[in-house]
């Protein structure tokens, strides 16, 4: 296994990537949802391939889980809850975690390292740097990316293994860089590995 490194793999489930239920809902498209789960699957391949870890996160949005405010929002949006437990719309799309993988389950909030377990997972393997795929770029991806590196882990985000539901990706990939020191290339920039790009190591600094 990679020393250090573990690829986590955000909320690609069906309520959030399926084209059925996502057409004219999200920003991002139907389209650009079926390549980035495409492609988020092919990073999975590529991290088995070379000996990192897989680390699944999913998100349950039951009302039970949800806090007032959360509740509150969703009133007011017309929200209805997303990914309830047992559906088909929690399910994973494209990816299947193998029988050895972690899963951790996010009750309806966003950030990863909110799901129980997630983060003890990765002090006892080491991990020192969080390579991130899935969606959204800009809500549950950049959460997460945000607790790693105020609790010191190095981020890496795979530009083409995610889109924004809100805001521009290339905004957020610019924040990320700048406030969270994060390391964004796309998928073969990571998949290159060592002596090439250097994209298996933990990044110490971001890059455009």
């Amino acid at each position: 296994m990679t020393p250090g490194t573990a690829l986590v793999v955000v909320d690609l489930q069906n309520d959030f990537c399926a084209p059925e239920v996502v057409r004219g809902r999200h920003g991002a498209t139907p389209e650009d949802l079926a390549a980035v789960t495409t492609r988020a699957a092919r990073a999975v391949d590529v991290a088995r391939a070379n000996g990192t870890e897989v680390v699944f996160v999913r998100f349950v949005g039951d009302m039970v889980h949800q806090g007032a405010s959360w509740r509150a929002r969703d009133a007011a949006l017309g929200k209805a809850p997303k990914c309830r437990d047992g559906s088909w719309g929690a399910e994973f799309r494209g990816v299947t975690p193998a029988a050895d993988e972690h899963v951790f389950t996010k009750l309806a909030c966003f950030d990863a390292f909110l799901a129980e377990g997630f983060e003890s997972h990765l002090r006892s393997r080491a991990v020192e740097h969080v390579v991130l795929a899935g969606v959204y770029a800009d809500v549950c991806v950049d959460s997460t990316a945000r607790t790693a590196f105020q609790k010191g882990f190095h981020v890496t985000v795979l530009t083409d293994c995610t889109t924004s539901l809100h805001l521009s990706g290339d905004d957020v990939f610019r924040f990320m860089r700048r406030v969270y020191g994060a390391r964004t290339v796309p998928l073969d920039a990571w998949s290159a590995g060592p002596g090439r790009s250097g994209a298996w190591a933990a990044s110490r600094a971001g890059s455009a």
